[in-house]
């Protein structure tokens, strides 16, 4: 159960680096009547270039909703969103398709690379969608693989890698378009502790280079390598700058 002292969130720090993620009140309604769902209900926080966060929350409290929203894979019922200083609330699925493409790098538990590509072929994908030209997207494809320590697997398959290798892959997928933010749902849920830890280190890395990081996760050892949680539970955000070393506190 939380706390009373951690029910308040503390003020922002106030810095000048830009926002990459602003909710605003911000509410997701399913059904109506009796049969209405408040997934998100008047969520708000910003998330500034660089940082590393984590959101969390246990099952059904609007973590995997607030993911979505801001990848750009929902609307929401209510409220703004500005991604990198975009209002981008009410902007046609066209839009939303190129948004996610240009400044938004996806990783996610299952990895989805095509079975049939290699992995520089899997890695080159988005900038196909982004007409980047093909001998442009070869070698930063090369680049962002050798990046995650894949320079050597350019031309193996999925099948042909492990699941932490394959995650590589993924990550350098999510890279490849520079992204304005990296956002991860349960990276790690399908790898071993000591895989698990190898792409942790990554993220730490991607992050220190600058890339704002944000991670949906329930597993508390993953959260406490983030620099801060987003707290969720039922709908609403209980606290938006719990510190990793509070976690023992709120589970």
């Amino acid at each position: 159960m939380l706390t009373t002292n951690l029910i308040s969130s503390p003020p922002e720090i106030t810095d000048s680096r830009r926002e990459i993620v602003r909710l605003s009140e911000v509410c997701k309604y399913y059904g109506q009547d009796d049969t209405l769902v408040k997934a998100l209900d008047d969520v708000s926080f910003v998330i500034k270039q660089g940082e590393y966060c984590a959101i969390m929350g246990a099952s059904g409290s609007g973590k995997s909703t607030c993911m979505n929203i801001i990848g750009c894979l929902d609307s929401t019922t209510s409220g703004q969103y500005f991604l990198d200083e975009e209002d981008v609330s009410g902007m046609e699925e066209k839009d939303l398709a190129r948004v996610r493409n240009l400044k938004i790098g996806f990783v996610f538990q299952q990895y989805h690379l095509l079975p049939q590509l290699s992995a520089l072929e899997n890695v080159m994908l988005p900038m196909a969608y982004a007409n980047v030209r093909p001998k442009e997207q070869k070698e930063r494809a090369s680049a962002a693989l050798e990046r995650v320590a894949m320079g050597h697997r350019l031309n193996n398959r999925p099948n042909q890698m492990s699941g932490g290798q394959q995650q590589r892959v993924a990550i350098a997928r999510a890279i490849v378009n520079n992204p304005v933010m990296l956002l991860a749902d349960e990276p790690t849920g399908a790898l071993d502790s000591h895989t698990t830890a190898e792409v942790m280190e990554l993220f730490g890395e991607l992050n220190n280079s600058g890339i704002t990081v944000v991670m949906v996760t329930h597993e508390s050892d993953v959260a406490r390598n983030t620099q801060r949680i987003i707290w969720f539970r039922d709908g609403q955000v209980i606290n938006a700058h719990l510190s990793p070393d509070d976690l023992g506190h709120v589970i």
